[in-house]
């Protein structure tokens, strides 16, 4: 990012929802990195719609195509790039790869997503599904043929899997390095960090893919995240509801690269993340989500303010014992909303490792037993389609 920070400015289109217009406005939006200014031009007005002012809270690692940023309580969504040298800056600067934990991996999702958090990615999109025979014929399309295609097309198809969008400076190269080789037995020798190395298990059963190429980061992303055909939808979220519960990671603790370290707690404590997907709230979403904390909480606004604020980890959450009372034992184990109090008093909990208010406490949590099904439904059944 360092060559980038020495760009005068960064041009894109952007998107807003007008709610009360009822329309979609677009805008050329230019970010000038030298001090983390924005600046926004009405395409359709002809005229300037925001001078070049100072947001808090953004910086150059929010900048980039198909993410959503809050500029002054507007969801604005940067969709495209605005000339060629924006483009070939950000394509060096900003590049996307796509990885997908295979179903022998799963068990260890949260320590994967720990590698990946830790060794610099961004996580722009990540969904938890499962690949039929012609999804996973789709993915591997070039093995086709090969002896050991049936296996590996059983293997991947046999279980759930997760396909994460990762950013990085050289992302293909870097995520490919962090990966390791396919052989499991080559990269315990040659790269024993790697993700293979630590948690593989043979050729097919390595835990992780990785693209080779920026080319076939983008088809197999496709698959995961976008309809493949007019009028198509992507791949379903993974979702069991039933004696299940619903626990988001809030954005700012998703944007301290803490998702794979509360997805460890969450499963070294007898509980199962049995569906994962990342969301972009808007305004209205939250406010809709949280609407039974309002007028009861009195941060209920800074709550509904920090669900829209960045990319949010939504979880269904079971148990791996048959007997247990998931969202009763759930909301004990996060701890107080108070991350003050579950320190004092609940030591253990989730809250208390991570949280650092009342507001950014680290997760939501389904407070009443009753509405845990319609909370996963939310998000996995309404928001996701």
């Amino acid at each position: 990012m360092a060559e980038i920070s020495k760009v005068d400015k960064l041009s894109f289109l952007a998107e807003w929802y007008d709610i009360e217009a009822s329309v979609i406005r677009q805008f050329y939006f230019s970010f000038f990195p030298s001090d983390c200014t924005v600046e926004m031009f009405d395409i359709k007005n002809h005229k300037l719609f925001l001078k070049r002012t100072h947001c808090d809270g953004l910086t150059l690692k929010d900048i980039f195509v198909g993410n959503t940023i809050k500029i002054f309580s507007r969801e604005i969504k940067i969709v495209d790039y605005a000339d060629g040298l924006t483009k070939k800056k950000m394509a060096l600067s900003m590049q996307r790869s796509f990885c997908m934990i295979k179903p022998d991996g799963i068990v260890n999702k949260g320590e994967i997503l720990c590698c990946i958090l830790r060794s610099g990615f961004q996580i722009s999109r990540l969904k938890m599904t499962t690949l039929s025979k012609e999804d996973g014929t789709f993915m591997y399309s070039e093995h086709q043929g090969k002896p050991f295609f049936p296996y590996l097309l059983e293997h991947v198809t046999s279980g759930p899997v997760i396909g994460v969008d990762v950013l990085s400076e050289d992302a293909v190269q870097r995520l490919i390095a962090l990966v390791g080789p396919t052989d499991v037995t080559e990269a315990k020798t040659k790269c024993a960090g790697s993700i293979r190395a630590t948690f593989g298990q043979d050729v097919t059963r390595n835990a992780i893919h990785a693209s080779k190429s920026a080319e076939k980061a983008e088809k197999e992303s496709k698959l995961f995240f976008e309809p493949r055909f007019e009028g198509g939808t992507s791949l379903k979220p993974l979702v069991q509801l039933r004696n299940s519960t619903c626990c988001i990671i809030k954005p700012h603790a998703v944007q301290e690269g803490l998702a794979g370290k509360i997805i460890c707690m969450i499963e070294k404590n007898n509980f199962v993340v049995s569906g994962l997907q990342l969301f972009y709230m808007d305004e209205i979403n939250a406010e809709e989500f949280l609407e039974v904390y309002k007028g009861v909480v009195p941060e209920y606004m800074s709550m509904v303010k920090q669900l829209s604020s960045g990319p949010c980890l939504a979880m269904e959450v079971t148990s791996s014992q048959p007997d247990c009372d998931v969202p009763v034992e759930f909301r004990k184990f996060a701890g107080p909303a108070d991350p003050e109090i579950a320190k004092r008093i609940r030591p253990n909990t989730i809250r208390a490792h991570y949280g650092k208010s009342k507001v950014e406490n680290a997760i939501h949590v389904t407070d009443l037993p009753d509405d845990a099904s319609l909370e996963v439904e939310y998000f996995f059944k309404i928001l996701s389609s």
